[in-house]
């Protein structure tokens, strides 16, 4: 957790908020961008049949971008019906690596950030 606070929080203008139950949703300009989500039936870890408490919602940029992460031979990704028609993916905390979270948080900021301020930090960030 520590380690999506610092990458979430380092893009610009993203804000934290905790749940009732203490879990973040980042936003950026009231978007949310990223949200950790709580115990759901819709989420079931596949070996153990256990209700999955660590799953990460990111937005992406549309469904097009949903079905290609969906599609990744890695497994990271998956989603339930109750994202269906929704451009966002789900990640199994357990079993992803600091680069593709970072990527992940990225891209969800990204999707929800206005453009003058992705065309402004890309621009930046490349000088």
């Amino acid at each position: 957790m520590a380690d999506l606070d610092e990458l979430a929080l380092s893009l610009p203008q993203a804000t934290k908020e905790l749940s009732d139950d203490r879990r973040p949703c980042y936003r950026v300009h009231g978007k949310m961008f990223i949200l950790h989500r709580s115990r759901r039936p819709d989420a079931v870890d596949s070996d153990s049949g256990e209700r999955m408490d660590d799953v990460l919602m990111f937005r992406v940029a549309d469904l097009d971008v949903k079905d290609l992460l969906l599609a990744d031979e890695r497994g990271l990704f998956f989603t339930t019906p109750h994202f269906n028609g929704y451009p966002a993916v789900l990640i199994h905390l357990k079993r992803v690596r600091k680069k593709a979270l970072r990527e992940a948080i990225f891209d969800g900021w990204l999707a929800c950030a206005p453009p003058r301020l992705t065309n402004k930090y890309v621009v930046d960030a490349t000088e």
